[in-house]
Formats: C-alpha cells, sequence, structure tokens
C-alpha cells in the first residue's frame, strides 16, 4: 500500500483543526498539527510533510514569517505551502505568495472543494503573483518584517529590563533576609552556649534525652548558619564584593583539610575518598579558607550524587602556559596553573544541565521532590553550592567546570569536576599578606 500524503496544518484555532482533520483524513490523508508558527516549524522538521497548510493569523510568529522561514530550510524548500486564511482583503493574497506560499485558499472552507485543491497542489499546481506585483509587495513585506523586528526588539529590551530588576530585588532580599537571620541565630548561639556551660558546671548530670535535645538545636543552628552565609556568598559575588585575603596556598593542606571535614560523612556512606600524591604541587595565589570552602562544596556534591559505596577521587597537575583545557576555556594566558579534579563514581549530569547547575537555586531533580540534606545520596539543598565555588574561583582569576557522560542513576557515568588556579608565582610565594 501507498503511503498516505503528510499534511501539517497549522492552526490555533481547534474547531478548524479538527474540522480540516477529519474532512481530509476521510479523504485518505494523514493530518498533523501545530497551534502556531514555531510549533509549526519545528513539526515541520520532524515529520517532513508532503503538504503544510498555513493559517496567517497565529500567534507569536505570524504564518507570513513561518513561510519565510521554513523556504529556508533544506528538506522543506520545494514543500508546498497553502495560505488557509480568513484574511480576504485586497493585497492579501500577493503578500502570501510573496512570503512563500505557493497557493491561497479563503476561509470559511468549503468542505467540497478543499480536497481537490490539495490533491491539485500535491501535484504539482503554484500560484504566482506578477512580477510587477511582487516588487510592490515584496518592499511592502520587507518594511513589514522591519517593523515587526523593532516591536519584538523594544519588547524584549522591557522585558529585559524588568528581569534586570526583579533579579536586582531578588538579589536585595536574599541579602536582607541573611542579615536579619543572623539576629535571631546569634541569640540562639548565645543561649545554647549558656546551656552547655550549664551542663559543664552541672558535671555532666543531664540525662541522655536533654543532651540529645541540645545537639540537635546545636545541628540546626549550624546548618541555618551555612545557608545564611551561602546567601549572602551568592550576593558578594553577583556585586563583586567579595573579599579575599591573597596569599601563597598549599593544595595539599587546603585538600587534606577538606577530606578531614568531609571524611565521616563519606564513611556513612560506605564512600572511599582517594587522594592522589600531592607532594611537590607549587602554592597557588589565594585565599585559603574560601578555597577550603570550594573544595568542601565540590567533595560534598560529590558525596552527594554517589551511591553508597561509590568513590571520590582528587589529583591535581600544574598546567603549562597557554595549554587548551577546555571549548570554553581556550588558553590558560600567561603564567602557570594548577588543575584540581574531583572525579566520583556518580549519577552523572545530563549535558543539557551541565552548565545550569552553576546558576543560582537550580536543582537537577524537580523541586517538588526536594528534601534537604547535605551529604544523603540525591539529597536536595538551596542549590547554590557550587555556584559559589565557581564565583570563587573566578575570583581567583581561575575556571571551573564539569564533564560527564550524561545522567543514568543505574550504570553511573561520574562526574569530574576541573578547578584551574594560578600558581602563586616566586614574590608572591617568598611572601605572606
Amino acid at each position: 500500500m501507498a503511503e498516505k500524503p503528510k499534511i501539517l496544518y497549522v492552526e490555533d484555532n481547534l474547531m478548524n483543526r479538527m474540522l480540516v482533520k477529519r474532512l481530509l483524513e476521510a479523504h485518505g490523508y494523514t493530518v498533523l498539527e501545530a497551534e502556531d508558527g514555531l510549533s509549526g516549524i519545528k513539526k515541520a522538521q520532524e515529520e517532513l510533510p508532503d503538504l503544510i497548510l498555513m493559517d496567517i493569523n497565529i500567534p507569536g510568529m505570524d504564518g507570513f514569517e513561518a513561510t519565510t522561514k521554513l523556504k529556508s530550510i533544506e528538506g522543506l524548500k520545494d514543500t508546498p505551502i497553502v495560505a488557509l486564511t480568513a484574511r480576504v482583503m485586497d493585497g492579501d493574497r500577493e503578500m502570501a505568495l510573496t512570503a512563500g506560499c505557493d497557493g491561497y485558499i479563503p476561509k470559511p472552507i468549503d468542505v467540497d472543494t478543499l480536497p481537490g485543491l490539495i490533491k491539485d497542489f500535491l501535484a504539482g499546481r503554484r500560484e504566482k503573483v506578477a512580477v510587477a506585483e511582487e516588487r510592490v509587495y515584496l518592499r511592502e513585506y520587507s518594511q513589514k518584517l522591519v517593523d515587526r523586528l523593532q516591536e519584538k526588539i523594544e519588547e524584549l529590551t522591557k522585558a529585559n529590563e524588568e528581569l534586570r530588576y526583579t533579579d536586582e530585588m531578588k538579589s536585595r532580599f536574599i541579602s536582607i533576609a541573611a542579615h536579619e537571620l543572623r539576629t535571631p541565630l546569634t541569640v540562639i548561639q548565645g543561649y545554647l552556649s549558656m546551656l552547655t556551660q550549664a551542663e559543664d558546671e552541672a558535671m555532666g548530670r543531664w540525662n541522655d534525652n536533654m543532651r540529645e535535645v541540645i545537639q540537635g538545636i546545636a545541628k540546626g543552628v549550624e546548618r541555618l548558619n551555612t545557608i545564611v552565609e551561602d546567601m549572602l556568598d551568592v550576593t558578594r559575588i553577583e556585586s563583586g564584593t567579595l573579599k579575599l585575603h591573597l596569599g601563597p596556598v598549599s593544595l595539599k593542606d587546603v585538600i587534606t583539610a577538606a577530606v578531614r571535614r568531609l571524611k565521616t560523612f563519606a564513611e556513612e556512606r560506605q564512600q572511599e575518598i582517594v587522594v592522589a600524591d600531592l607532594s611537590g604541587i607549587p602554592p597557588v595565589r589565594g585565599d585559603a579558607d574560601r578555597l577550603l570552602q570550594v573544595f568542601v562544596n565540590l567533595i560534598g556534591n560529590s558525596i552527594k550524587y554517589t551511591p553508597d559505596g561509590g568513590r571520590i577521587s582528587l589529583s591535581v597537575r600544574v598546567i603549562e602556559a597557554g595549554e587548551v583545557l577546555a571549548p570554553h576555556v581556550r588558553s590558560t594566558g600567561q603564567g602557570e596553573f594548577t588543575e584540581v579534579i574531583v572525579e566520583d563514581t556518580g549519577v552523572g549530569i545530563a549535558e543539557e544541565d551541565q552548565e545550569r547547575i552553576f546558576k543560582r537555586f537550580y536543582e537537577v531533580k524537580d523541586p517538588s521532590l526536594h528534601s534537604t540534606s547535605k551529604t544523603s545520596f540525591m539529597g536536595g539543598g538551596l542549590g547554590l553550592g557550587l555556584p559559589t565555588a565557581r564565583g570563587i574561583v573566578e575570583a581567583h582569576g581561575g575556571w571551573l567546570w564539569v564533564e560527564s557522560e550524561g545522567y543514568d542513576e543505574e550504570k553511573c557515568p561520574g562526574s569530574r569536576f576541573h578547578v584551574l588556579l594560578p600558581v602563586a608565582t616566586k614574590a608572591t610565594a617568598s611572601s605572606s599578606k
């Protein structure tokens, strides 16, 4: 059996689509549907229909513009496009043909003649506009496109200004909220200190339940303090007010401290943290506390997204000046750099998420399934750890990026986070700040 001809109907009115679909399917055609210009273009590229029926008054990109775009796409240039439209004023037919349509059928639809017209256009029928008229309408159409472009640019400019203002307000709110939260947290910490001192004075006579309650409050306050500091760090990075106390820093000491801080969490998950030989690695120019924050975030992230029993490994190497490392890191420029790679055997990261994870508040998982945890498998968080880490690395004049073969909870392809930091010069290394 011969395959049924495919007709794509681009129309925003559901009733019109239903009518044409039933009519043409009854005459042996397969009818595909799209409700606006952009989805029509996408559907046409996916399905490669034999003919396209195009309404003109559709939202967003109108039928004229969608037709012009379709005629520029390889594989669709010769596909007949027929305007099926209620635009029946003088010049509408000529404008449709000038825009690239091969035919023009006015609405309301004549159910008796439409199937025959479709058959004719599939067989090669093409309507033309006289050359002299075409020049006139081409100028008019070009002016129309310029006007539409100007209108869209103005709309986008306004929307961008509103988004920028909203983003600024959000950043201000985060900063103010973080500062406001500090006050009650300081009070709670003060009372906790008093309670701990009271326990010492009571020579440990508190029962286990009371001690467990106090420890639980202390953990909660510590977690809140971390969140507040993360929020403040994000606003500092965005505003360019992040202060660094730069000097020669031993990466060996920083990485060792980060691993020590997270070792208990890894052991609870039966994970192994393997650190390569760090001897002989030259010091980098940086802020030791901030770099510790970077590697705690990266190793903690690997623990979180690696199943129980997995492995996190860290390796370090010195990069020569000018070496190409990744598509978005063209060259290290002048001077030497040290590269630290944090690699895990976790679930990996989908290609489309490998930049998004460095955006504020972004979570790979569905937010409705959010569960707060810093290190439990696939546990959630505020989505600030990786953005903060990248911001700190870039403030040091370095780069932070990730590589992964994709996301797969069963095969666990893993991820490799690369941290590139400038090596301290001899002058820097011989002085302390």
